[in-house]
């Protein structure tokens, strides 16, 4: 798998943050020239539920983070460098439990 982009060009980033949890978790997004989109973000420590309507890969960039997807038991450790995918409409729990996670969330069609 290639490694984790530190910088994407030629995009178009958009200003308003999306703000979830009262301000926990923020990111921000950028949407690339053939239209594809993503967001750059941080969660802060705290437990969050997010569901998804189109597939996810969430690529972690910096910090740790805990991930259970929907239907699973399963909690995953994941840390900077890490990659997990999630399915189109489904959700996942993820967990900070020390530090900010910096994340980069790709929307799949």
């Amino acid at each position: 798998m290639p490694a984790i982009p530190a910088e994407f060009t030629q995009v178009t980033a958009i200003t308003k943050a999306n703000v979830y949890f009262d301000g926990k978790v923020v990111s921000h997004s950028i949407v690339f020239p053939d239209g594809r989109k993503k967001t750059l973000g941080l969660i802060y420590p705290g437990s969050y539920h997010f569901g998804t309507e189109k597939a996810e890969i969430m690529e972690i960039v910096a910090g740790a983070c805990e991930v259970k997807l929907d239907g699973s038991e399963e909690k995953t450790a994941y840390a900077a460098g890490d990659v997990f995918e999630v399915p189109a409409k489904s959700g996942f729990d993820i967990a900070v439990t020390a530090g900010i996670c910096e994340y980069i969330c790709s929307f799949i069609d």
